[in-house]
């Protein structure tokens, strides 16, 4: 999981919810294009076009908007966009399908969470240290860190999540294998650009693919 700094909800978005009168209301349902479609884009670039919760790419037609603390608990943020994340949908590739009546498995990440939220036990990407939680093996594996007040957190985000499933751990791997091949030759400095590279965007505003897994794995080489 990487840390996502929030920017400033889009302007449009701020005034469809200020034409608010003793008439109409702006709410969840009534929530469409172009706001909508701004809001989604807003996050995507935030979030350098990774999930919020796996850290796969994502794109437009490959996402949602998340309510971090869902909107059926916490009604009066069904609006805030300091509570929207995009996740990915949770698709599994075995259910890919060509038949748009078919339904499609949802098996990891804001769709397998749905209503599920406890302020104690789930681990935020909006949580400048939600990173530390976790560790991650060279297999793809993702497992709660070793800090005992944070274990209970992070194993519980991860079963919530379903983030040890096994599209998302190959996807690790294969992340995770492609720095591997000549990182023993590589020097503690170049180790630590090498580092600074996956930490921040590229010139196309877009993070790596689960780059939180291959800095986990990349600090072990440096320790």
């Amino acid at each position: 999981m990487k840390f996502i700094r929030k920017n400033e909800e889009p302007a449009s978005f701020i005034a469809w919810k200020q034409q608010a009168s003793s008439e109409w209301k702006p709410n969840w349902n009534n929530f469409q294009k172009p706001e909508k479609l701004e809001v989604h884009r807003s996050l995507l670039i935030e979030q350098g076009y990774v999930c919020c919760y796996c850290g796969q790419r994502i794109a437009k037609d490959e996402s949602h908007i998340e309510h971090f603390q869902p909107r059926t608990s916490f009604p009066e943020l069904a609006l805030s966009y300091t509570n929207f994340l995009a996740s990915c949908p949770g698709y599994t590739e075995e259910t890919e399908t060509s038949d748009p009546i078919a339904k499609r498995s949802q098996e990891f990440c804001g769709q397998q969470k749905g209503a599920w939220y406890d302020a104690t036990l789930t681990v935020s990407p909006l949580q400048p240290d939600c990173a530390t939680y976790f560790r991650y093996t060279g297999q793809g594996d993702i497992l709660p860190t070793q800090d005992q007040t944070k274990a209970l957190a992070a194993q519980t985000t991860i079963e919530k999540l379903a983030l040890n499933h096994l599209q998302l751990k190959r996807g690790r791997e294969r992340a995770i294998d492609g720095i591997l091949q000549d990182i023993e030759t590589f020097s503690d400095d170049e180790l630590k650009l090498l580092i600074e590279a996956y930490k921040n965007l590229d010139a196309d505003g877009n993070h790596v693919p689960f780059c939180s897994a291959v800095i986990y794995i990349l600090e072990q080489f440096r320790a």
